[in-house]
């Protein structure tokens, strides 16, 4: 997809000890410089004490957008904060991981062939070779790397090559029916995966059947960052659907589809935006 013609901007993703005039001096130190905000917004956990804010402005004309993200995180950790700059004239490298399920994994590259990812969607990798000939039709590459128990450890290092070799910033697993390993998670780029429940209830297989067979009156879909603890990650967006006793599993998983398919493109595109920010076990998701 071709770049946006829009100036560049940053966003910067703060957070740390909360502490009286924070705000203040992030907004003066953009100004000083001869920075427009465009947006800001931030967040206190007063359990925690903790500060939270996303800030996002266009530097002055003819500054160097790289320098200027290095001057604000020298900057922030002056006031104690961890801060994260992202550029928009750097677009993110997304690497789709599936399996045979297709939904996602159409739904995605619909999306972001029609504009609504300010990304560049890189490549296709599967354990199977089903979707192929769908990757392909969309003018993806499809890298077909089959995995089984004996041989998780070569296929997953053969993928932390091809992400490496594709500069990859996202892998987004469309319903990939793998658990990736904890090595994995710390060599690689940040995973977002769907899971077919409402976490934390029903994690791990056939969450619909599990669904089912309790009666519940609701079912969900969680998108969350991938950690070595299956289904266990920080939570980016879930939504839910009611059901009845007259429904039964295969009407969950046919409603479950849709849900998937809304949470994943949601999740994926607040990950894109610079709007979720991670701390422990939970995230903060600017609006």
């Amino acid at each position: 997809m071709p770049a946006s013609t829009a100036p560049a901007t940053l966003v910067a993703l703060l957070h740390g000890p909360d502490q009286p005039g924070l705000v203040a001096r992030v907004s003066g130190w953009i100004f000083e410089r001869g920075g427009n905000i465009l947006h800001a917004d931030q967040h206190r956990d007063m359990e925690a004490g903790v500060f939270f804010q996303r800030v996002e402005w266009v530097p002055p004309a003819g500054a160097d957008a790289a320098a200027v993200a290095a001057e604000f995180e020298g900057f922030a950790r002056g006031l104690g904060m961890n801060a994260q700059v992202a550029r928009s004239d750097r677009r993110p490298r997304v690497v789709l991981f599936v399996s045979k399920f297709d939904h996602c994994f159409h739904d995605l590259i619909l999306r972001w062939k029609s504009g609504d990812y300010a990304a560049d969607f890189v490549a296709v990798v599967s354990n199977h070779p089903d979707l192929a000939e769908a990757s392909r039709g969309y003018g993806l590459p499809y890298h077909h790397i089959p995995v089984t128990a004996a041989t998780k450890a070569e296929a997953e290092a053969r993928q932390l090559a091809l992400l490496a070799e594709l500069r990859a910033d996202l892998v987004v697993m469309a319903r990939y029916m793998q658990v990736l390993s904890a090595d994995f998670l710390e060599k690689g780029p940040p995973v977002i995966n769907i899971h077919h429940s409402f976490l934390p209830a029903f994690a791990g297989g056939r969450p619909y059947h599990q669904a089912y067979e309790r009666g519940v009156k609701l079912i969900g879909a969680t998108a969350h960052y991938a950690t070595a603890v299956l289904d266990d990650g920080p939570i980016i967006q879930q939504d839910v659907a009611r059901v009845t006793h007259r429904q039964d599993v295969a009407d969950l998983i046919r409603l479950g589809r849709d849900l998937e398919r809304l949470v994943l493109a949601q999740a994926v595109r607040v990950h894109l935006e610079h709007r979720v920010l991670v701390y422990g076990k939970r995230t903060v998701v600017f609006d």
